[in-house]
């Protein structure tokens, strides 16, 4: 089994990506490698953050790792709230308000098109690579659902007629960008670079 580090603190992202990763790779926190501090995500796009993070993990333990970026991108809102989505409607990660937010500048409009997009940055033996997982969909007019996670209870995958956040975890992960981010990522590693 290989051990690769995740760099993210957050709970979901990490029981999320460990059950895409399944038994072939085993993930080390940030807390497991003394990283305790929060890491800086000042770029102004999703590649950008994921990469600043990994490089920051990387420079910190010299061991292979990787990190993410999402956004929600919203059509409507010239693609807002994108880089910024985990902190849309205040500087912490509010998903509560997030999800006010966005409901509130979308009132009135028809375009209710969005998509979701993780980028992926690894760090493998220090060369990077990027992976980009996107699912299209839609926003819905009022939350629904209880699973999931930031804006899964607004958010309808194309071709569904539920929420993020009224799928289950396998369900969720079987079509979502985070999972085909992973999916790449996993089939990277699995021919043999880790």
């Amino acid at each position: 089994m290989g051990k690769i580090i995740f760099a993210t603190n957050n709970a979901h992202k990490l029981s999320e990506v460990q059950a895409l990763l399944g038994d072939a790779f085993e993930l080390v926190t940030l807390k497991e490698c003394g990283i305790t501090e929060d890491i800086p995500e000042t770029a102004a796009t999703l590649e950008g953050n994921a990469l600043q993070k990994a490089r920051y993990v990387f420079e910190k333990t010299g061991a292979d790792c990787f990190a993410d970026d999402t956004g929600l991108e919203v059509e409507a809102l010239g693609g807002e709230p994108g880089v910024h989505s985990a902190r849309y409607a205040t500087d912490g990660h509010d998903f509560a308000a997030n999800n006010r937010l966005l409901l509130k500048n979308l009132e009135g409009q028809s375009n209710r098109k969005a998509r979701f997009r993780t980028v992926i940055a690894l760090i493998l033996e220090g060369k990077e690579y990027l992976f980009e997982g996107i699912v299209e969909g839609t926003i819905a007019t009022r939350e629904s659902g209880c699973e999931g996670f930031g804006y899964d209870p607004l958010f309808v995958p194309s071709g569904e007629i539920v929420t993020f956040a009224q799928m289950s975890a396998e369900a969720k992960n079987a079509i979502s960008h985070r999972g085909r981010a992973v999916a790449k990522l996993v089939n990277f590693l699995k021919d043999g670079k880790l």
